[in-house]
């Protein structure tokens, strides 16, 4: 293989491994956000519980307020019914009475149900907040495990940055050229093997047979005809050699 087909496969090696170490630095700000994302849901339920009994307990108060108005109207009834004159006036203050009671077993069983919401609210509180707790450990783990790959991967960005100026010194200016021209309308990807049926291992078209020939011996620098990326052909491994068995 020549010197500059091979430098130029380690161009597209380099190139492909910065871009790779670009592109999850780039995301690395999202993840974060998304991480920070789950743990807000996760607050937000258990923020939404605890309201849901803030409320319970205000309805609750307002009930037994309501509760301690019926009570004092239902005592004020009786002593005023100890004190009637008439039965006209006995059968009208029995009346009142029964309305009191009434409103005030109507009332009370409000606050009752008040109650029994507010035990399974209190539930829904705890399971909020162990999951919170799950997924706040989980979340702090998975944003030290990013911070630690985005050390590695800056590492590899600038090792791989630094291997690609070095290459770049060795290589013929025209030939980086003819790279970066293809690079830049192929989504920075330059270079392609040829097949070992004869097609261009990107846009597979298939290659003239006598150009596939020439890509085969990899001395020179030929284009793919259809997407006009470089080619070069991989052979195949050798065959393992028969094992030979001598005669005993």
């Amino acid at each position: 293989m020549s010197p500059d087909i091979e430098r130029l496969i380690t161009l597209q090696q380099l190139d492909d491994a910065i871009e790779d170490a670009r592109r999850k630095i780039a995301a690395h700000p999202q993840r974060l956000a998304d991480a920070d994302a789950r743990l807000a849901d996760a607050q937000a339920r258990l923020d939404s519980a605890r309201q849901r009994l803030k409320e319970n307990q205000d309805a609750k108060r307002d009930l037994e307020k309501d509760a301690a108005v019926f009570q004092t109207r239902l005592s004020k009834y009786k002593d005023q019914l100890a004190a009637v004159k008439t039965n006209r006036e006995y059968t009208a203050m029995q009346h009142e009475v029964a309305a009191a009671n009434t409103e005030l077993g109507s009332v009370e069983e409000k606050v009752l149900e008040r109650m029994l919401e507010a035990d399974t609210i209190t539930a829904d509180i705890k399971v909020a907040e162990a999951a919170l707790a799950v997924e706040q450990k989980a979340i702090n783990a998975e944003k030290a495990a990013m911070d630690q790959e985005l050390v590695v991967v800056e590492k590899a960005l600038a090792e791989a940055s630094g291997k690609r100026t070095t290459l770049l010194a060795q290589m013929d200016p025209q030939v980086v050229k003819k790279f970066d021209q293809v690079a830049k309308f192929k989504k920075g990807i330059a270079m392609a093997t040829a097949t070992r049926d004869g097609l261009c291992g990107a846009c597979h078209v298939r290659l003239r047979p006598h150009v596939f020939q020439q890509i085969r011996l990899n001395d020179t620098i030929i284009q793919c005809e259809s997407c006009q990326r470089i080619l070069y052909y991989v052979p195949p491994p050798a065959a393992p050699e028969p094992s030979v068995t001598h005669p005993s």
